[in-house]
């Protein structure tokens, strides 16, 4: 039997229950059970006395009490069910908010449908008013132009009656010429048949004009009405658009009802499917927390146990250890005693068992012992653990201040003292060799003094020269700071260009400048020559007249040294000999330009 039949209550609750229990069934025994689920693998038997019996499961009744496997099993079974109904439960919260956002875009569909609706039928109503209109303009108009075509056919009558005297009166006028004429005629008659024929050519002229003036109102007439006539379709076939598209949002109308109630629906399911997982969530929770409760108390319970067979392990293994080690010692002191003094272990007990006489112990530093020698001082004692326990340790301090003995301290001795031989040796090598260094710097320094005095004797002269050309009338001179200490001397240079009382460098201007710090260069120059020179534009600042100058004296260098300098000025390009330029080209490559003057 179905265990879904055997639940009554709420239509809902039962629909619910229903569906939690689907795959599950009643039998009377175990071996129904067996038989069901073999024949159908997809169901879950369950018996009347509780056993549960499935394709990938089995539980027993409650007979009897679960074991602490079985009630961990149950708890990792109920946690993992929980966490599937909590992932069911977050699929249907899920599912609920998709289907409240799919009710509410379909109520927001179901009213845009109502607004196109309502607007179709505003544009319906609008569109029979205005075919109204048009219709009455257009049986208007085809009043008029059945009044104008009536017009045009009286005018046309009139032109033909008119077309039919002139042709009369041509006739008679041309009878009347043909006739012969024996008399003067009379003038009354010819002037009557003028006036006719002028009347009948008025008569005529009019018609015309009147037959023109109506054509052109029937033209306009026709394009009127087929103007009308094409306003009228279009406002039926925009009729008929507007029928069809009401049509159709009615239908879409009736399709929004559909998907609302089936919204609906599915809303009312989802509600019903969470009322029934938060009952299987309860019930879970429940269920998890009476076996985790379990599951504690049966943890403490293990941990308890643990703890005291710890203790019992740890106790155990520290009677072996510390058995082992008292063996081990006692091993050692007899391979010890064996080794060192040749004594064994029988013999050691009976020479320093405890039940020997201890010899006394030795007068400590400063210390004088009795001279009777039956004081008890000089006597042999008993053996005292605790006493000889603090001699044995006041031995091992003593020991322990005598350090170890060294027996390699002699040829130690030997190679300190020879690597001290060695190396008062080399200090005494350092000494001259520091004595030696200092005469070499000593000449040095005289040396580089002399050279230094020569040259700053040669600049200063060449100095003295080279400024009073580039400023006529100035006057320059370089000046020491120190002359005392030629090798930390510093070197001031003083200028003064015709017609200014200033000295220093930094009152003058900033081609006096420029100038004086080439005038300074070119007795450098002068004073010590070079194979050649390299000048990166030393002319930028300088005015027409002091350039000459400058001109002048890169010529008397010129004569001796080659002179490489890099300029923009057009009249210090013409003195050089060769010129190179750097261009840049279109597709930005540079190309060197050279041209050789002389």
């Amino acid at each position: 039997m179905p265990a879904a039949e055997l639940v009554d209550g709420d239509a809902g609750v039962v629909r619910a229950v229903g569906w939690v229990l689907r795959e599950y069934v009643v039998v009377g025994t175990l071996a129904q059970a067996e038989a069901v689920v073999a024949e159908h693998p997809e169901l879950v038997a369950v018996t009347a006395d509780g056993d549960v019996l499935g394709t990938h499961i089995a539980h027993g009744g409650s007979a009897g009490a679960p074991s602490l496997l079985e009630v961990q099993a149950a708890v990792d079974e109920a946690d993992a069910e929980l966490t599937r109904l909590d992932a069911e439960c977050a699929e249907l919260g899920a599912a609920q908010a998709a289907a409240q956002d799919r009710r509410s875009a379909t109520a927001a569909l179901v009213e845009e449908l109502a607004g196109r609706r309502r607007a179709g039928e505003q544009a319906r109503a609008q569109v029979a008013q205005q075919l109204g209109r048009l219709a009455g303009q257009a049986k208007g108009a085809a009043g008029e132009a059945e009044r104008s075509a009536a017009a045009a056919a009286r005018a046309q009558d009139a032109l033909d009656q008119a077309r039919l005297e002139v042709e009369e009166c041509a006739e008679r006028l041309a009878i009347a010429e043909e006739a012969p004429v024996d008399e003067e005629p009379d003038t009354s008659a010819r002037d009557r048949l003028a006036a006719d024929g002028a009347n009948a050519r008025q008569t005529e002229m009019e018609a015309r004009l009147q037959l023109r003036t109506h054509e052109e109102r029937v033209k306009g007439l026709a394009g009127r009405a087929d103007s009308l006539d094409r306003a009228a379709r279009a406002e039926r076939e925009a009729r008929t658009r507007a029928e069809r598209r009401r049509q159709r949002l009615r239908h879409e109308a009736e399709v929004g009802r559909a998907v609302a109630d089936g919204a609906r629906q599915l809303l009312a399911h989802l509600e019903v499917s969470i009322v029934r997982a938060d009952l299987e969530r309860n019930l879970a929770e429940q269920a998890k927390g009476l076996r985790e409760r379990e599951l504690a108390d049966a943890r403490a319970r293990g941990r308890d146990l643990k703890g005291e067979l710890d203790k019992l392990t740890d106790s155990v293994h520290r009677g072996e250890v510390l058995g082992a080690e008292k063996r081990m010692r006692i091993e050692q002191v007899e391979s010890r005693a064996l080794e060192e003094f040749g004594v064994e272990a029988a013999g050691l007990v009976a020479e320093y068992g405890p039940d020997q006489p201890v010899p006394p112990s030795p007068p400590a530093e400063g210390e004088e012992l009795p001279e009777d020698p039956e004081h008890p001082r000089n006597r042999p004692g008993p053996f005292d653990r605790v006493r000889q326990e603090k001699r044995l340790k006041a031995a091992e301090r003593a020991y322990q201040q005598l350090g170890k003995v060294n027996p390699l301290a002699l040829e130690e001795f030997a190679a300190l003292e020879e690597r001290h031989k060695f190396l008062s040796e080399q200090l005494e090598d350092l000494r001259k060799t520091r004595a030696d260094l200092l005469q070499v710097v000593k000449e040095v320094d005289k040396r580089v003094e002399q050279v230094f005095t020569e040259a700053y004797q040669d600049t200063a002269r060449e100095f003295e020269g080279v400024f009073a050309r580039l400023f006529p009338g100035g006057e320059g001179r370089l000046v020491l700071t120190d002359p005392d200490d030629m090798l930390s001397t510093g070197v001031d240079v003083e200028a003064r260009p015709p017609g200014k009382k200033v000295k220093r460098l930094s009152l003058l201007s900033g081609g006096e400048r420029s100038l004086t710090a080439v005038a300074l260069l070119v007795s450098i120059f002068k004073a010590r020559p070079s194979p050649f020179y390299v000048m990166d534009e030393v002319e930028a600042a300088l005015d027409d007249t002091n350039l000459q100058r400058l001109i002048r004296i890169m010529a008397e260098l010129q004569e001796s040294s080659q002179l490489i300098v890099i300029t923009h000025q057009k009249r210090t390009m013409e003195i050089a000999d060769a010129l190179y330029g750097v261009s840049m080209q279109g597709d930005g490559v540079s190309k060197v330009i050279s041209q050789r003057l002389r």
